[in-house]
């Protein structure tokens, strides 16, 4: 298998420290490793507007300009895929991690066997089949990726699916489609299936997505929902 694997560092010299690690750790797994280096987060996010196909992320977080947490916020409004790994000498930025989903939190100096194991867990990951949503509308059918829908908005007998890139209204209830979904949809409000992925905060009335919009709660459902996610993650 080959690996598609970006390494974002404002160090030239860690940069190419980890860049050998990662097509070792490649050949010992029979594969081969394809590693782009980007000396910055704007070097990084200018190439993926073209290039958007790389599959791990090893990203630094200190660097001058964009620094790595506000680059995997940008990476996640239109990617739930990429795998994104923090490599750094700073411990100060672990709860950021968790809000952009990194897959771990490396300290400098990185070992070969400490790298090796968390780029097995990425390529786990990646070889996990994605699962799709049947979404029926206008006499079309879209496979719609879990990851991309936000929330479910029921709608009389039908319900509206509000995804990343757009809004699809189907004849459904809400029921059938927590039957469709998996455990990371959370029944939030009798309206409301809201995919727990997306959710940056819970208030007491409502839960906070991490594009900013707020989705009501029924009363008392936010322990639930706080509980819900700690055993997920």
């Amino acid at each position: 298998m080959t690996y598609k694997i970006a390494v974002c560092d404002d160090c030239a010299a860690d940069a190419e420290y980890l860049s050998g690690l990662v097509e070792t750790w490649a050949e010992g797994n029979g594969g081969r490793a394809f590693v782009k280096t980007f000396p910055s987060a704007e070097a990084f996010l200018f190439s993926y507007e073209e290039e958007n196909d790389f599959r791990i992320l090893l990203l630094d977080i200190e660097m001058g300009g964009l620094n790595g947490v506000e680059l995997a916020r940008k990476i996640r409004k239109k990617d739930d895929r990429l795998q994104i790994v923090f490599v750094t000498g700073f411990p100060d930025f672990m709860a950021e991690g968790y809000e952009v989903a990194a897959l771990h939190y490396l300290m400098k100096p990185v070992s070969a066997q400490k790298l090796g194991a968390v780029l097995d867990r990425a390529a786990a990951n990646l070889a996990k089949p994605e699962k799709r949503l049947k979404v029926s509308f206008d006499r079309q059918t879209d496979f719609v990726p879990f990851d991309k829908i936000l929330y479910i908005e029921a709608q009389k007998q039908y319900v509206r699916i509000h995804t990343q890139e757009r809004d699809y209204r189907m004849k459904a209830s809400l029921g059938e489609m927590e039957e469709a979904l998996d455990k990371y949809f959370f029944k939030c409000q009798r309206s409301f299936l809201v995919n727990l992925n997306h959710v940056a905060r819970i208030k007491s009335s409502c839960a906070v997505l991490k594009n900013g919009e707020e989705l009501p709660i029924s009363r008392g459902m936010d322990g639930k929902m706080g509980r819900a996610i700690i055993e997920l993650y």
